[in-house]
């Protein structure tokens, strides 16, 4: 990772006083702006911004609306139909409350940076970005493990479907989908925040584990609890999800054709989601391990893939291949188009 430039290589400040010696900097004595040591990050992932400031400006506005209106769309059929008040549509719900809460993390930030002259942030803020982005992250993989459960339990063993999937447990999964990433991140997000930094520039356009790139050394300790916790948030969920779908198809293909209908009907969705979820969290991991070898351009289509796809077609998804959830939508357009 290069070093930030001249212009940068100053301490930051409301007033503009004061520079830094030639040494590392920690985030404890970067810059003072109201009394209060702040260190700033240099974003820089954006690809001819000058240039195009504006064009990005208006796609990712356009795309972060879509998202919103998109989700909540959905999410408000949930709520106001009694139909669709049971346990898969309102994991449907949860999942489609946190792509929004996913984007909101990103996109605002983004739109800022858009129309500033420079594009920087602060250390602390950038770690934060950083918790929320894995946090909420890895709440889609354990949301998506609550779903599995539900569809094995309402095809696999239908008798015992309403005692198991009963509202303590719907709300139990969901508090736990929310706290568990919430407090594993907070783990690697606590000891980046007080780290040592050598490098103020990171090559991307939001705060994701490139912020490892910017510290002077990461320990064999520190690798192995970020392995723990990626095997805990990701590794495990996922494991959990084929295994629960494998024994899903095995029971559906031994049963007659009303069985397989519904089990196809209700998981894949749930499958597409997750392939596409999981395909672009590998995108996040290998974009970090060959930093320097991938071209601006590239990076830049390849990230902005990660943070558009999901919370953009989830929705799409499930309001067309969820027979309920779509018939509620057709009546709504519908009525519009009365309107």
């Amino acid at each position: 990772m290069t070093s930030p430039g001249p212009a940068m290589d100053q301490s930051r400040s409301s007033q503009g006083q004061g520079t830094t010696k030639d040494r590392p900097w920690t985030n404890q004595g970067a810059a003072k702006t109201k009394g209060f040591n702040v260190t700033y990050i240099i974003i820089g992932g954006h690809v001819e911004l000058e240039k195009y400031r504006y064009l990005y400006f208006v796609i990712i506005l356009t795309v972060y609306v879509l998202i919103i209106s998109c989700n909540s769309t959905i999410v408000c059929l949930i709520w106001t139909h009694r139909n669709l008040h049971e346990p898969m549509y309102i994991f449907i719900g949860a999942l489609l409350i946190n792509s929004v809460l996913w984007s909101t993390v990103i996109y605002p930030k983004l739109l800022i940076d858009f129309l500033s002259e420079e594009q920087t942030i602060s250390y602390s803020a950038c770690v934060l970005q950083f918790h929320m982005f894995y946090s909420l992250g890895a709440s889609e993989y354990y949301l998506l493990a609550a779903m599995a459960y539900d569809r094995y339990v309402s095809i696999c063993k239908p008798l015992q479907y309403p005692t198991i999937m009963s509202k303590s447990t719907i709300s139990t999964l969901l508090i736990l989908a929310w706290t568990l990433p919430a407090s594993q991140v907070a783990i690697p997000a606590g000891l980046s925040a007080n780290t040592q930094l050598c490098s103020f520039t990171i090559r991307n356009i939001f705060c994701n584990n490139t912020i490892y790139k910017l510290q002077c050394i990461i320990t064999k300790a520190q690798m192995i609890r970020y392995m723990l916790i990626l095997v805990t948030l990701l590794i495990m969920p996922a494991f959990f999800i084929l295994f629960t779908y494998t024994r899903i198809l095995r029971i559906s293909f031994r049963s007659n054709r009303e069985v397989r209908k519904k089990a196809a009907q209700t998981c894949l969705p749930h499958l597409i989601v997750l392939t596409n979820f999981s395909c672009l969290f590998v995108f996040d991991v290998i974009i970090v391990r060959l930093d320097s070898n991938i071209p601006n351009t590239l990076k830049l289509i390849m990230t902005l893939q990660l943070i558009i796809y999901n919370p953009l077609f989830n929705p799409i998804i499930y309001g067309l291949k969820m027979k309920e959830i779509s018939k509620h939508l057709k009546r709504l357009v519908t009525r519009a188009k009365q309107c």
